[in-house]
């Protein structure tokens, strides 16, 4: 178990929350700095990045930064929380003895030749016509694209932390890749010029290739042009009006499309969704405005692009039909992109993602923040297929979300006649010739037979050499999956005379698309695979001597468009909550490390928005379902679809230990816990429809995550994470759910005994399903200190009396409270055997240490916070 260092906060009596955050660190740091194992010249030269009062927590979220003479330590983050003038939350970032660590501060590179050295390490061309267009600090530049970056490149001299525990001199540069692919964050050694490490901005969600198990029902939107449903009428500004899938409905195969009228919330977009400039009146008609400008970017080119105009009237009605090519109703799938990013803004924008903590906008309308940030949102973009992405620069800098098209789901290709006769779900092979649109693949069916001489031992899978040609030549030959690669099966089939293949899987489920192995390339016919279940039929009845007659034919539906997967957007948008809130809104590298729940969160933030009344816990709630061509209760794209029920989603955090996929598995096992508590939530306060103003359950939890993310260290782990969210509970609520919080979160392995390990690490996690075993669950759970020094103090902070546990030792002690200039307050002996109860009623408002010493030599000290 990684043991984190005990802080020990000041006790400063007096200060107002208008007081300089700086001047209240410079003084805890000066007198804390030795317990917490740093040096004077670790805290001497620090810097406050940045600072969002919390109205929940009702403290200032402070995120810090280390320097060493004027230059940052790279990643460096602390987090604290500040009440009153009081440090009353702590998750340090600072490395101890820098001094003895760095090895220079004088670059022999320049900043220009370090871009030089990026881009070389990239793999991208050489930087031309690179000048300097503002020296922004001492050692800090912005440079202009040199043709290499969509945006500007600054570059800022640091020090980078070492895997060895050195800090090297390095220009930390930032490069947009011209097709905004990735978003390079790297730091370029500045004497070497080697690359010492990268991050990329870019959040990538490439889900694969869609999984196939489920064809639409009958009233999916691959059947059918949309009717305008029922108008939604919100707080009237000015009529303006969006035909979309409105909250709560996850996709078109969830809810119908509906007239929203005037959804701006009036809160977080106080002049609506088409405004700049903070007075009234729209300043466009198109999808555009100060959260988020909704264009095409079909031509892949990142610029330029239509976006629908809804005229003086602002009204946005376009159709959806989805019998269509994608393209047809691009204004419509446009607009509901505008309104889910606008969405995603406005209700998050409640429970802290505001101007001050950097949220997007153009316009941040004097609420604190870096403006000019609004959302890119790119519809159709023509840079790939099933997948999205969502790119989150720091504050003040656009951020870009990519959504794209995705593959069809697979159509009946294969008609046979006989006592069989029917349609059968077919996918094909990624080589060979495709399947035919217009004029069917028409002949017998023919199983194969082999001479089963080789390692198979199945005479249908074409793995041996093929004893019936001629019943093969002119004829579709049925083939059985086996252990020889698809390509040589299908070969083998063709140079007998196959006219086409059909492989019957082996193996329970769908079928799956083919790879061709080492010789798939001289495959010229197509080959289509087919369930296990049907091709077990087939084969059946060829082996009984039926005579059948098959043919194929393409039958796949239009492309499906992730713009109308509200979900995948929510998830996207998600992206950019999680990273500017996590380490403050100036640092985009702070979930960067291998157990970062990035991941976890967006598909949580697009779950709570895609809610509805009558949901129960136990239900299947897949991620990506409409876009990878599923039912509504499809499993998604994850391990398994999120749900309560173990028979259904079983995964908990040993999972993250090699058994699920990174990042996505990851973070799928971090959104399985919140659900859990989610629910807990509702279970206990009820459900809430109202994502402005509710008081649910659901309501609840959006606060307590948030806060969490405020709260949590830069570069977290699950441990951290949880813990975070308990602190939040305490700051917001007082602790009223401390037990449902460690219960939900214990249930799948993250309890009180569980150990993160290293942050940075996959393969160090202990999971344990224990819950404190102390009244209403009030253990300081963020201090990682109370549990490896066996004491237990609660409630922390106190007021009226506090409970003392010694898990580590027995028989008598004494138990001494001390202020932080060691002057003692309290004593007094105590059993060990049982908890004991301190009146601290008369003991002043502030921070102090608690000795127990017992026999034996056994002293631990830790910390008392009295309010």
């Amino acid at each position: 178990m990684k043991k984190y260092a005990f802080l020990f906060l000041l006790c400063t009596i007096g200060f107002s929350n208008a007081q300089d955050n700086q001047a209240i660190l410079e003084n805890h740091f000066n007198t804390n700095r030795a317990l917490m194992g740093l040096s004077q010249e670790d805290v001497s030269d620090f810097k406050v990045e940045s600072s969002t009062y919390s109205k929940s927590m009702r403290i200032d979220n402070v995120y810090v930064s280390q320097r060493i003479s004027g230059i940052e330590v790279f990643n460096s983050t602390s987090v604290f929380g500040i009440k009153n003038g009081v440090v009353v939350s702590s998750k340090m970032g600072f490395i101890p003895n820098t001094a003895q660590k760095i090895n220079t501060s004088t670059p022999v590179i320049s900043a220009q030749n370090a871009i030089v050295k990026a881009a070389t390490a990239i793999g991208i061309s050489a930087p031309t016509a690179l000048e300097i267009l503002e020296t922004t600090a001492p050692n800090s530049f912005l440079f202009n694209t040199g043709s290499i970056s969509l945006n500007n490149i600054p570059v800022s001299l640091v020090f980078q932390p070492m895997q060895d525990g050195t800090l090297n001199l390095a220009w930390d540069i930032s490069i947009y890749l011209l097709d905004a692919s990735h978003y390079y964050s790297m730091r370029i050694d500045a004497i070497t010029g080697a690359l010492l490490s990268s991050n990329d901005w870019v959040t990538s969600c490439d889900f694969g290739k869609p999984t196939h198990n489920h064809l639409p029902n009958s009233d999916t939107p691959s059947s059918f042009l949309h009717k305008p449903e029922n108008t939604v009428s919100f707080n009237a500004q000015d009529g303006v009006s969006y035909r979309v899938f409105p909250v709560p409905f996850e996709s078109p195969n969830h809810g119908g499309d509906a007239l929203v009228i005037d959804p701006a919330n009036q809160d977080a977009s106080p002049f609506g969704w088409h405004d700049t400039n903070g007075a009234p009146g729209p300043e466009y008609t198109i999808t555009r405005g100060n959260n988020v400008i909704a264009r095409d970017d079909i031509d892949n080119n990142n610029s330029g692009g239509v976006s629908p105009d809804g005229g003086a009237s602002l009204t946005f009605d376009f159709p959806f039909n989805f019998n269509a090519d994608p393209a047809e109703m691009l204004p419509a799938a446009t607009t509901n992109l505008f309104y889910w990013n606008n969405i995603m803004h406005d209700v998050y924008y409640q429970y802290g993602f505001d101007e001050a903590s950097g949220n997007f906008q153009d316009n941040n309308y004097g609420n604190g923040g870096t403006s000019g940030d609004f959302v890119d949102a790119q519809a159709q973009d023509g840079g790939g297929t099933n997948n999205a992405n969502f790119s989150s620069p720091p504050d003040g800098n656009n951020p870009r979300m990519q959504m794209y098209l995705w593959n069809a789901p697979a159509g009946n290709a294969l008609t046979i006649d006989g006592s069989l006769a029917g349609d059968y779900l077919g996918v094909a092979a990624n080589f060979g010739a495709p399947l035919p649109e217009d004029t069917p693949i028409v002949g017998q069916l023919a199983l194969t037979l082999d001479d089963d001489q080789g390692a198979s031992e199945d005479p249908y899978d074409a793995c041996d050499d093929l004893l019936n040609g001629a019943d093969i030549n002119g004829s579709i030959a049925v083939i059985r999956r086996g252990e020889c690669q698809f390509g040589f099966k299908i070969l083998a089939a063709q140079n007998q005379g196959a006219i086409a293949v059909i492989i019957a899987n082996n193996v329970p489920g769908g079928p799956i698309v083919m790879a061709p192995g080492e010789v798939g390339d001289q495959v010229t016919i197509t080959a289509i695979m087919i369930s296990q279940a049907d091709g077990d039929a087939i084969i059946a009845a060829l082996l009984a001597g039926e005579q059948i007659e098959g043919s194929l034919l393409n039958n796949t539906a239009y492309q499906l468009d992730g713009d109308v997967d509200n979900g995948i957007i929510a998830h996207e948008y998600g992206h950019g909550i999680s990273t500017r809130l996590t380490g403050g809104r100036f640092n985009s590298g702070c979930l960067q490390n291998d157990e970062q729940m990035g991941e976890g969160w967006s598909d949580w933030f697009g779950l709570m928005l895609t809610q509805q009344s009558g949901d129960q816990p136990q239900d299947i709630r897949g991620i990506g379902t409409y876009a990878t061509g599923q039912a509504t209760d499809g499993g998604g794209i994850r391990e398994a679809p999120y749900s309560t029920d173990f028979s259904i989603n079983n995964y908990t955090y040993q999972d993250t230990d090699g058994n699920v996929s990174v990042p996505h598995g990851v973070g799928f096992v971090w959104a399985t816990m919140l659900w859990e508590m989610t629910w807990d939530l509702i279970n206990q306060y009820g459900f809430d429809p109202d994502l402005y103003n509710g008081t649910g359950g659901n309501n609840i939890a959006m606060q307590l995550v948030l806060d969490g993310l405020k709260l949590q260290p830069c570069n977290p782990g699950f441990e951290s994470g949880r813990d975070a969210i308990l602190e939040a509970d305490m700051l917001a609520n007082g602790g009223a759910n401390q037990c449902l919080i460690w219960e939900a979160f214990a249930r799948r392995g993250l309890g009180l005994s569980a150990s993160q390990g290293s942050a940075n690490s996959l393969n160090d996690q202990t999971e344990a399903f224990d819950v404190p075993q102390t009244p209403n669950c009030l253990l300081a759970s963020t201090d990682r200190a109370l549990l490896d020094s066996g004491i237990i103090l609660y409630p922390n902070p106190a007021n009226q009396t506090v409970n003392i546990s010694v898990t580590q030792a027995s028989g008598n002690a004494n138990v001494s409270i001390f202020d932080i200039n060691g002057r003692l307050i309290l004593t007094k002996e105590i059993s060990l055997d049982t908890t004991t109860s301190l009146d601290v009623s008369q003991v002043t408002s502030g921070v102090y240490l608690v000795q127990v010493t017992a026999q034996e030599g056994f002293t631990k000290t830790t910390k008392l916070i009295i309010q």
